[in-house]
């Protein structure tokens, strides 16, 4: 830590920060991991210089300076500082920022767990932003025509299929038979109410 810190003072002005520093933070984020009050320092030296922009480009700084900002509860800082990082490692950051709204739910509802509808309801009400998923979060349902064929299906010959039916049209619209079987276990579900 206090190589870092030396070594941080030295390269104050030295743009971009060389590489050796860059490693050096991240591995000291890596294994600070659980000691609050000395990742804390680090992230507000890192935070406080002039290339703070630059350490934001490794997933163990980011990771670093979201768990901090989430132990001060400073969600918002958190959420600004993943939409500006420049980590390659999307997929991660899409996580953190869904942990960030987690944690904001879980301090709302004075909870300390949230049941697996709450974390999706909490990720609808807040989907990331462009800058982590540029091509926009998966869609999970099927194409119009799947689901066109899927009706049609329900409605002229049985909403209840057998499992050589359910095959059938799997294997007819490139889907897996478990697909069609939960498709139509919630297409009697919606029929009911």
């Amino acid at each position: 830590m206090k190589r870092f810190m030396a070594m941080l003072k030295k390269n104050e002005n030295v743009h971009p920060p060389p590489t050796k520093l860059l490693d050096l933070a991240a591995q000291l984020c890596q294994e600070l991991q659980s000691s609050s009050p000395s990742l804390e320092k680090l992230v507000e030296a890192m935070m406080k210089c002039k290339n703070s922009r630059d350490f934001l480009t490794n997933i163990h700084v980011v990771r670093a300076c979201v768990s901090v900002h989430i132990h001060k509860g400073q969600h918002d800082a958190a959420c600004r500082l993943l939409e500006h990082c420049k980590a390659e490692e999307k997929e991660e950051l899409v996580q953190l920022w869904h942990e960030v709204h987690y944690r904001r739910a879980m301090e709302k509802q004075q909870t300390d767990v949230l049941t697996p509808l709450q974390k999706f309801r909490c990720r609808k009400r807040n989907p990331p932003p462009l800058s982590l998923c540029p091509e926009g979060l998966k869609n999970r349902n099927y194409s119009e025509e799947v689901r066109q064929q899927l009706f049609r299906f329900a409605a002229e010959v049985t909403a209840n299929p057998d499992k050589k039916q359910r095959e059938e049209l799997a294997q007819a619209m490139n889907l897996q038979p478990t697909q069609v079987y939960n498709w139509f276990a919630n297409y009697r579900r919606r029929q009911k109410s």
